[in-house]
């Protein structure tokens, strides 16, 4: 158990739609031998704001056993995947908040030379995919992190048409990912826990 390559897979999803991708994630990165956390990040939204939306009160009551995301999560992990929605070309502001309290693991160096890779969904085509993703590996750079993302690695990938990450278009979260999306998931959580235990057997070595 020792030696499997741990996994935290950290997301904000309001109505469930990044929530299938970490699903998706999970699923890929257990296949590939990792040991995996899956966990969200703390809702910031008012209950009643939650309430006044069906979709997301549903939502919050369908992953209320789901742990929150905490700095050991980031300490234990050898890989990191992030998963969000787009809120204007950036990732949510649950998941920046939680990003934002990681300053004493980042003085430390803890953060350094583990793998890092992500996905979004948005409610329009295109609709900031890229820039998200793009944004979010901007933290990874000052913490000394290697990003890896699913690349054209595989034929899937012309299909799904984005490099540098899984991502879905929600319609408004009224489309739940389909094959294309959950491919490029799953694509991108294997890569991560591949390259993820490359460095950390090279690093121990």
């Amino acid at each position: 158990m020792a030696d499997r390559t741990k996994v935290a897979v950290i997301y904000y999803s309001a109505t469930g739609i990044t929530y299938q991708m970490a699903q998706a994630a999970c699923e890929a990165a257990g296949d590939a031998g990792a040991e995996v956390r899956l966990r969200k990040v703390h809702e910031l939204a008012p209950d009643e704001a939650i309430r006044s939306n069906s979709g997301w009160h549903a939502h919050a009551m369908e992953t209320q056993d789901v742990p929150e995301a905490s700095l050991d999560d980031l300490s234990w992990a050898d890989v990191v995947i992030f998963g969000t929605p787009t809120r204007y070309g950036v990732m949510a502001a649950q998941l920046k908040q939680f990003i934002d309290t990681t300053g004493p693991l980042w003085s430390q160096g803890a953060l350094v030379n583990k793998v890092y890779s992500a996905f979004c969904s948005t409610a329009t085509s295109h609709g900031g995919q890229e820039s998200t993703l793009l944004s979010l590996f901007n933290v990874i750079y000052h913490w000394g992190g290697v990003v890896v993302t699913p690349g054209y690695t595989e034929a899937s990938q012309f299909v799904g048409g984005n490099p540098y990450g899984a991502s879905h278009t929600s319609n408004n979260g009224e489309t739940a990912p389909d094959d294309i999306a959950l491919t490029a998931t799953a694509l991108t959580a294997r890569r991560a826990v591949q390259l993820g235990t490359a460095v950390k057997k090279g690093l121990a070595a």
